[in-house]
């Protein structure tokens, strides 16, 4: 749960921008753009007063929409209505994605009038449904619809959905970008080109164990696509044929963050973050929304509960004690205008996020000034110096006059040098690199000689080193303040902030950045393959910052080995030599203690192995205990590093050979089974079993020839929905066991596993399986042949047993090392929900973490020697609700005038509905082309649709078509029609029924 915060800003202290295209969005947009005529911008509010002047109040400057169509802000194209201009954009990849921030979006909305859409990159076919039998393209119109009625409780009327495809629950970022294809970032950057908000959030993009992999990936588009919308060689057919425009978001900021709260109203002020140098704001949602009545931690809880297909609608109260409620956090990411400073009662204001991009504190620069700072290297190193650039901007409209900034470092961190580039004029800028060098553009050039107005600074403390006179910044010019920065011998290892303050004649800024104090020679233990990936795409988005975010840890079965490699990375720029050493803790013992490296060249990398054993198979395995961590200590010459890795133990069985088949009856024989039974009651999601005879199993396994044999026992004193057998999907929602099944023990994600799951029983009485969230999904009967299942069910307790062929898993089986896991969901009611998940080796998400199962080892066996190792192409759910068949986005794309699915427009109006007359049985609409291409209709009133039609239109000019009717209608129906061009262009419009 989350939070906001006690009072609204203070009468007068901070203002809000005008809803037309403000200073901010046309500053960022201008300095990374074609310049405008001056003529294209008209100013409508007076200028701020200076700083200092009576009683602190600021106003805020703003600017009217560009007359030039597609001019600075991004507006449509010549001909075309302006889109819609939004102040922020929330970007996610299912409804219900946004459901935890909306106690904020709905403030924003009541306080300061800001207009937040949402992104969901796919419309959650994947999911359960808890309401109905509706599943794929059906399932996605029912979520879209949930979703535009919750956010529509927080003040958000703007749903884009871009009909991306929700195959499976998957913790695979990098399945999810193979399925999902290429062409989403360019979907997301067109709707920020479209829509213009100063404010992107999205979720996190890092790989945090059981973070669902289509998150991660909503989260790196929306990432990437804050520079990439910015950037005018960024998808230049947006531009150069769609008559868009580069345009810059303000301010980007994650959902969540990682560290410590208080409850109650200083929930943001008390919050500590796990890295001490990130930027993280909170808004308390305890605070009493006046229009509601009740607090928006309540107002977002009844959102939550429209949810019901997602089993949301269940939802507890939130506490009706303010006091008891918490913050909703935000991380930032990047900032482009100056921001709050951290540790500041600004800081912690329900504004935060809002201040230098949508709102203007008291005392603080004129909206549309920009404020950044980059460094040469984010590595830095002990007693070498790296330069800081800090590029400032005025707004168009509005000059900031005497300008300078002051560098903040570190206690003892020297600042040498610090010099003022060349004054720019406006529409000359770059896109601000982040941790980089400079870009040679006028607006940031090298330090060069200062003018009689640059000082180098002389004081070292931390409040204040060094400060750079920019001179008089006329509206629309550009300075850039330029440092040498050089951390001392004995600099602590870790993340530092630099920052750096902006003093004007009208106000001043604040902004910072983050860098890593590093040895010459850094080691880690080697990364999981989606780890890996994921630094990968941090370096190559220009994001370092969000490196380091998920804790190293490679799994180990109890009682078992493993290779444990430490990668050994030389940051410096000169050959190096020394040693690598791992303590690991007891219970654990290694091959070797230390290990050498010599002359590994500069940037070069190289892995150290050590062969680890759990020598205490005692030791508690899963999330009861699993996690051991250890110390790696490396030298080089300038010094010694430490990182702190973990070992994951997870449950080791040995599954033993029957001499004969045993009969698949939901029973145990006396024999079958020889091995010992396996412990399958540790929670690993959800409620807590009140007692074993709540929810408790166990479980045994064998096989005989190619076959393997699994006996479930459950005590269960409440038997979930029965499901008809032809509803056998989607197990979760009741009483099931699932079996996953890993052949080779080593893959990244599921779409390469077997995963198999028994309902006990079906509305029709016998027990029914399928395969789920795997290599091929489906009922079993089609896609496990020759799988055979059976149960016993009776008071207080099921039975479930199967038998596998082996044969029907992806690829040959391992017998040193098949991933295995055995998961029981528990529901205790009748609405199609779970409860309690229960499990062998378990953790949160692990239904999707392979590498996170238990390990089996089947002596004796071995596969058929024609048997491929390599798995087969995945079956994956290929098939999304088209928004051009949801007639809630056409009639948003009619209202909004942005293309349905995030496409390009066409180039021309090629297809609308220009009339429309009813009948008693249909109606019929008169539709002109100016190409071919495909007719989505759809006849609405008050009550939904009463009728649709798909055609293809083959001729230009005009056509009529008739649309049967499903019912009568009632008052005031209309015609919405999607339109999609054959190259993908898509369109809508809407005309009444006469």
């Amino acid at each position: 749960m989350h939070v906001s915060a006690l009072t609204g800003p203070a009468p007068n202290a901070r203002s809000r921008r005008g809803r037309a295209a403000p200073a901010v969005a046309a500053a960022l947009a201008l300095a990374l753009a074609p310049a405008v005529p001056a003529a294209a911008l008209t100013p409508v509010a007076s200028a701020a007063p200076p700083a200092g002047a009576a009683s602190g109040v600021s106003s805020a400057r703003t600017v009217s929409e560009p007359s030039t169509p597609g001019a600075a802000s991004g507006s449509a194209p010549s001909g075309a209505a302006a889109p819609v201009d939004l102040d922020a954009l929330f970007i996610g990849a299912h409804p219900d994605d946004e459901a935890f921030t909306l106690s904020t979006l709905g403030q924003w909305n009541e306080d300061h009038d800001v207009r937040t859409g949402v992104v969901t990159v796919t419309r959650g076919e994947g999911g359960g449904n808890a309401v109905g039998p509706e599943e794929g393209p059906a399932l996605g119109l029912l979520r879209e619809a949930e979703e535009r009625t919750a956010v529509g409780k927080a003040g958000v009327s703007e749903v884009f959905n871009l009909d991306d495809v929700d195959f499976y629950y998957t913790v695979s970022a990098p399945l999810t970008d193979q399925v999902w294809g290429g062409d989403t970032l360019e979907k997301v950057v067109r709707l920020i080109r479209l829509t213009r908000p100063e404010i992107l959030l999205t979720m996190d993009p890092a790989p945090t164990p059981g973070n669902h992999g289509n998150h991660q990936e909503a989260a790196r588009l929306a990432i990437e696509a804050f520079h990439a919308a910015a950037d005018p060689k960024a998808f230049p057919g947006q531009i150069g044929e769609e008559g868009l425009r580069p345009f810059a978001p303000a301010r980007l900021l994650t959902g969540g963050a990682r560290g410590t709260s208080q409850t109650g109203p200083g929930c943001a002020s008390t919050f500590r973050p796990a890295n001490a140098a990130q930027n993280v704001f909170g808004v308390w949602s305890g605070r009493a929304s006046p229009s509601r009545g009740r607090t928006w931690a309540a107002v977002e809880r009844e959102a939550q509960r429209v949810y019901a297909s997602q089993g949301w609608a269940g939802f507890p109260d939130v506490p009706s004690d303010p006091a008891q409620l918490g913050c909703d956090f935000f991380t930032q990411v990047d900032a482009r205008v100056p921001f709050p400073e951290p540790g500041t009662p600004a800081a912690a204001a329900p504004t935060a996020i809002l201040d230098g991009a949508l709102t203007r504190a008291s005392g603080t620069a004129p909206l549309g000034t920009l404020l950044s700072l980059r460094t040469s290297t984010f590595d830095v190193r002990p007693g070498t110096p790296f330069t800081v650039e800090v590029p400032v901007k005025a707004p168009p409209r509005e000059p900031l006059g005497r300008s300078s900034v002051t560098l903040r470092v570190p206690e003892s961190w020297q600042v040498s040098t610090g010099t003022a580039a060349p004054l720019s004029a406006a529409g000359g800028g770059a896109s601000p690199t982040p941790d980089g060098p400079s870009p040679t553009t006028p607006d940031s050039t090298a330090a060069t000689t200062p003018d009689s107005s640059s000082a180098t600074p002389s004081s070292t403390s931390p409040a204040a080193r060094g400060g750079v006179e920019l001179g008089r910044l006329a509206a629309g010019r550009s300075g850039t303040a330029v440092f040498k920065v050089t951390p001392p011998a004995q600099a602590a290892l870790g993340r530092a902030r630099i920052a750096a303050t902006l003093t004007t004649e009208r106000g001043g800024g604040y902004t910072d950045r983050q860098v890593e104090v590093v040895r010459s020679v850094r080691a880690a233990q080697q990364p999981l393959p989606q780890v890996a990936q994921y630094e990968q795409w941090t370096a190559k988005t220009g994001v370092p910052q969000l490196r380091g975010l998920v804790t190293p840890v490679l799994t180990l079965p109890s009682g078992g080995t493993r290779q444990v490699g430490v990668v050994v990375t030389n940051v410096s720029d000169a050959p190096a030599s020394g040693t690598v050493r791992v303590d690991l803790p007891p219970g654990f013992t290694a091959d070797r203690a230390q290990a050498s490296y010599t002359g590994l060249a500069a940037g070069a990398t190289t892995t150290l192995p050590f062969t680890v054993t759990n020598s205490d198979p005692t030791l508690k395995t899963s999330n009861e205990g699993g996690d051991y961590a250890y110390t790696i200590t490396t030298t080089g010459a300038d010094g010694t590093t430490t990182s702190r890795p973990a070992l994951e133990l997870v449950p080791a069985a040995t599954v033993p050979q029957a001499s004969a088949a045993p009969a698949v009856d939901g029973a145990e024989a006396g024999g079958e089974y020889g091995g010992p039974a396996l412990d399958i009651s540790r929670l690993w999601e959800g409620t807590a079993c009140s007692s074993a005879a709540d929810c408790s199993g166990t479980a045994k396994l064998t096989w005989h020839d190619d076959t393997l044999y699994v006996l479930v026992h459950v005590r269960d004193d409440v038997l979930g929905t029965r499901l008809a057998a032809s509803d056998c999907k989607r197990h979760w929602r009741t009483d099931s066991v699932e079996v996953t099944l890993d052949p080779r023990g080593t893959s990244e994600n599921t779409s390469t596993t077997f995963k198999t799951a028994v309902l006990p029983a079906t509305a029709e009485g016998p027990p029914c399986h399928l395969r789920d969230a795997d290599n091929r999904q489906g009922p079993g009967e089609e896609t496990a042949p020759g799988m055979r299942v059976a149960s016993k069910v009776s008071a207080g307790e099921y039975t479930v047993e199967m038998s596998i062929p082996l044969a029907v898993l992806p690829g040959a089986v391992d017998p040193a090392h098949l991933g295995l896991n055995i998961l029981v969901y528990d529901s205790d009611t009748q609405d199609r929900t779970g409860q309690t998940r229960i499990g062998w080796s378990t953790w949160g998400g692990v239904q999707g973490d392979p590498y996170r199962w238990g390990v089996a080892t089947l002596p004796g066996y071995q596969p058929p020697p024609d048997r491929p190792t390599t798995p087969p192409d995945p079956v994956i759910p290929d098939t999304a609700l088209s928004s051009l068949d949801s007639p809630q986005s056409l009639e948003q794309s009619v209202r909004v005038h942005v293309p349905p699915s995030g496409a390009a427009a066409p180039p021309a109006q090629t297809g609308r509905a220009v009339s429309a007359t009813g009948g008693r049985d249909a109606v019929k609409v008169t539709l002109r082309a100016a190409s071919r291409g495909e007719a989505h209709l759809f006849v609405r009133d008050g009550r939904g649709t009463a009728g649709s039609r798909v055609i293809t239109i083959s001729t230009r000019g005009t056509t009529t078509v008739t649309v049967p009717l499903t019912r009568a209608l009632d008052a005031r129906p209309t015609v919405v029609a999607g339109w999609q061009a054959p190259g993908g262009a898509t369109a809508a419009s809407q005309v009444p029924v006469r």
